[in-house]
């Protein structure tokens, strides 16, 4: 913790306060020397500056730190913006994604920013790396004025020792997070009054209009999507982990996929849950912490997460009796989004510092409501490029109001709002890396078997796990397989621990045999009509792995 947490401690007699953390903001940003700077403070003076002057903050029962986001309960990808400027201009992949901003409208917001920053009677500074690897990570350093975003990104980026805190000197990226404060609607290309922009020239992000601390966190993975590949480095919103022979695996999976819930396994250690980086040296996780979904959170569901739900811990936006303050996690009546931040040194595997060797297995995870995907295919290098950039999972009746049956969404990357470059840029640098290191790819379906949502039933977890387990163990690779049409997928005819007619869906579906074919050519199209959006960048091997109908 720095001295600037006390306004006395390197004062002039006229109150104001000089030292490194007040010199550097007010050079960079015109901060004012009068108020205290409370830079990288442990996390018990971040729970008491948070309890004394953040409304809705509360200490629980397990000891983790409750607060609220105020209006904005997730992410506002429709106000993100990023600078049109000429050094990054002809590399971003501009559209819905990265809608372009003005240098001069950053500059509005950014003044607006600090001048609110600027009323505040304390503000707080956490300085930290992203990125595991010394050779590639970034210094951040996130100015905010409240205490719970502080203690947010305290948690999601790596922690730095006393040492390397001392000689940090100047940030890569600067996150000025005055969320609690409107951007103007009336500033030239605002929607609303929540702005979140990125500016690659000056290095900075500022967030107007939202205090939902993931904001931060996915702005951050956006400067290492664009900052990495730039040097050679693929990023990846992905989950590893790595077996005790050191053999790693990368799961890629849309919300819903069980992404998390599958790459958490007790035989192996966690390397990180949501963002990596694939360089010459093998797979780095970019954060220190992890953000994972509360939602009918339980111990018996899933022990890691509920476990690490302790002191340090922010847990956002969930209700808690008044009295015993127990978190009730089946209560959604705030959001559906109630989410937890940790060190991910709390789960009790992870692997520390979070690096690995390079990837033996690339498993791509979808839940298919249509109930037409197998449950397990081996891709080839193409296919593997195609159904990365197509990204695709579905939504079922019940998840979103309106929606009556099966609606496939796709994300391309399985992450299409934090890309910079075009989809196809990652798609090749992953091409190139599987045939480098001669990695192996998968394609898993956890969602239906048997028919589409409401005939078939949800494939069993106990499945999936025999499935990922049969891949670790190498049993996947000595089994015989057998064409899937239309996909033109290769299926295992057999694998320990699932029946032989779960595998094939064409033997478990329940319905006609015409009802199989029209949900099949209806899934099958839909691909090829979302991948048309990619097809002037996509090889031609790419083009041709995908179904054909």
């Amino acid at each position: 913790m720095s001295k600037s947490q006390s306004p006395k401690r390197g004062a002039n007699p006229d109150g104001d306060i000089h030292d490194e953390i007040h010199e550097a903001l007010h050079r960079v940003a015109h901060v004012d020397y009068s108020k205290p700077i409370i830079r990288n403070a442990s996390t018990a003076v971040l729970y008491e500056e948070a309890l004394a002057h953040e409304s809705g903050s509360a200490l629980t029962s397990s000891g983790a730190l409750a607060l609220n986001s105020g209006a904005k309960k997730g992410r506002s990808p429709a106000d993100k913006r990023v600078v049109d400027e000429p050094g990054s201009t002809d590399n971003v992949w501009w559209g819905p994604v990265n809608i372009k901003m003005t240098e001069n409208s950053f500059m509005v917001n950014r003044e607006r920013a600090i001048d609110y920053l600027n009323t505040r009677s304390r503000l707080y500074v956490f300085d930290g790396f992203a990125g595991w690897d010394p050779k590639y990570r970034i210094k951040v350093r996130v100015v905010c004025a409240r205490a719970y975003h502080a203690l947010f990104m305290k948690n999601m980026l790596i922690r730095p020792s006393e040492e390397e805190l001392k000689s940090f000197g100047e940030p890569d990226f600067t996150i000025f997070n005055a969320g609690e404060f409107p951007a103007n609607r009336y500033t030239t290309g605002m929607t609303s009054t929540t702005s979140v922009s990125l500016n690659f020239a000056r290095r900075e992000m500022v967030i107007l209009g939202t205090q939902y601390a993931g904001e931060m966190k996915k702005g951050i993975f956006t400067v290492m999507h664009y900052l990495m590949p730039k040097a050679g480095v693929l990023s990846l919103h992905s989950s590893a982990n790595e077996g005790p022979k050191g053999d790693v695996s990368l799961f890629f999976g849309s919300s819903g996929t069980g992404k998390t819930t599958l790459s958490a396994d007790p035989h192996r250690f966690l390397i990180g849950d949501d963002e990596h980086c694939w360089s010459d040296d093998g797979i780095f996780n970019i954060e220190g912490g992890c953000y994972a979904k509360c939602i009918d959170l339980s111990a018996e569901k899933e022990p890691e997460i509920f476990g690490a739900i302790k002191f340090g811990a922010v847990v956002e936006n969930v209700v808690y009796d008044p009295d015993t303050r127990v978190i009730d996690y089946n209560d959604i009546s705030l959001t559906e989004n109630t989410r937890c931040a940790y060190p991910i040194e709390f789960i009790p595997n992870a692997k520390l510092p979070c690096l690995g060797g390079h990837p033996k297995n690339i498993i791509l995870l979808t839940c298919d409501a249509f109930g037409v995907l197998p449950p397990v295919s081996k891709l080839t290098p193409a296919q593997v490029s195609y159904h990365f950039i197509s990204g695709y999972t579905a939504k079922v009746a019940g998840t979103e109001e309106g929606v009556t049956e099966p609606q496939a969404t796709f994300s391309t990357c399985f992450g299409a709002p934090f890309l910079v470059w075009h989809p196809t840029k990652y798609a090749s640098m992953l091409a190139e890396k599987m045939k480098e290191h001669q990695a192996s790819a998968w394609l898993i379906n956890t969602g239906w078997n048997g028919g589409a949502y409401g005939t078939g039933k949800r494939i069993s977890l106990k499945y999936s796990r025999a499935i990922i387990d049969a891949i670790h163990s190498g049993e996947l690779d000595k089994v015989e397989y057998e064409n899937y049409p239309v996909f033109n997928l290769s299926i295992p005819k057999t694998c320990p621990g699932v029946p032989s007619d779960v595998l094939n869906p064409v033997k478990s579906w329940l319905g006609t045999a015409e009802s199989y074919t029209a949900t099949t050519d209806k899934l099958a199209k839909l691909f090829i009509k979302n991948f048309a959006a990619y097809a002037d960048k996509a090889d031609h091997a790419v083009l041709q792995a995908g179904p054909t109908v």
